[in-house]
Formats: structure tokens, sequence, C-alpha cells
């Protein structure tokens, strides 16, 4: 399940990476999520494919899980929790412990 859930963050990182297109609006987005400058401008002029891209040091810098979170809506482990009854049951012993 692990995987899965890395294998879509970095997916929707090449997505996002893809639609900024030009080198200059690549740059710009990653120093705007704090990615520093020389590693923004090494990334951003690169020609190197968008998969490839993905799974650079300035995209998880600037393209955290936490900046993911609402790109992608709810997490496939999440679901999966909720559908074999494991989030209902954690909320009951929380429940039940206050």
């Amino acid at each position: 399940m692990e995987e899965l859930e890395g294998w879509l963050r970095r997916r929707i990182r090449m997505c996002s990476w893809k639609q900024w297109r030009r080198p200059r609006t690549r740059i710009t987005n990653l120093l705007k999520l704090g990615t520093t400058k020389r590693q923004a401008i090494l990334t951003g002029i690169r020609r190197k494919g968008y998969w490839r891209l993905s799974k650079t040091f300035a995209t998880h810098t600037g393209m955290t899980n936490e900046w993911l979170e609402p790109q992608r809506g709810l997490s496939i482990r999440q679901l999966w929790m909720q559908v074999q009854g494991y989030a209902s049951s954690i909320i009951r012993v929380v429940c039940a412990s206050s």
C-alpha cells in the first residue's frame, strides 16, 4: 500500500512539473514552494524527462507531502482503511478511552 502511495505522490509531482512547461515558470514556482535558488535553477533548466525530474531533490523539497495533500484529495491508504473498517474501530477506541 505504501508503494502505491509513493507512486501516486510522484505522479502528481510529475503532472505539476509538466503543467509548468517553461523553465522560468518552473524555477519561479519551485522558489515559491521553498526550494533553494541554486537547486531551483539547476532543476528548472534540466532537459530530462518529467518522470525523472519528479524524483529530484528540488521537487521533493518544494512539492512536499503536505503540499501534495490538497492536490490529490484522500489517500488510497485512508480509503482502504475505511472500507476494511479500521477507521471506525480506531474512532471507537478513542471515544471509549475518553
